[in-house]
């Protein structure tokens, strides 16, 4: 299951680094730019977090940290309602994943002690 909320996270990712150019708000050089940086950061950290899950996993951090700027991102830069809606309901299901991530080595340690 881990590994399918890295891929789910992943694929988000990847949606923000082609999102200037399928929502049209490519003629922003800072938005295209934040988008395409941290939608890559969230590629990158969602592999690179799936084998180490818990709170201790700062690559977890990272990615936790990407996902709430996606919430705020258009709002910072007024990008329209479609933008918006979009980043915000992604950022939202890509947060829930995350601490849901953070949260999944501490449920196996509770079943191992069980």
């Amino acid at each position: 299951m881990v590994k399918t909320r890295g891929i789910i996270n992943a694929v988000i990712g990847i949606w923000f680094v082609i999102a200037p150019w399928m929502l049209g708000f490519s003629y922003d050089a800072g938005a295209t730019s934040a988008s395409i940086v941290f939608g890559s950061l969230q590629v990158i950290m969602s592999f690179w977090g799936v084998t180490k899950p818990g709170w201790n996993s700062w690559q977890n951090w990272i990615s936790l940290i990407t996902r709430l700027w996606f919430i705020l991102f258009p709002f910072i830069y007024s990008l329209t309602d479609g933008v918006l809606w979009s980043s915000v309901v992604l950022g939202l299901m890509t947060v829930l994943l995350s601490l849901w991530s953070l949260n999944s080595k501490a449920r196996l340690k509770l079943k191992a002690v069980s």
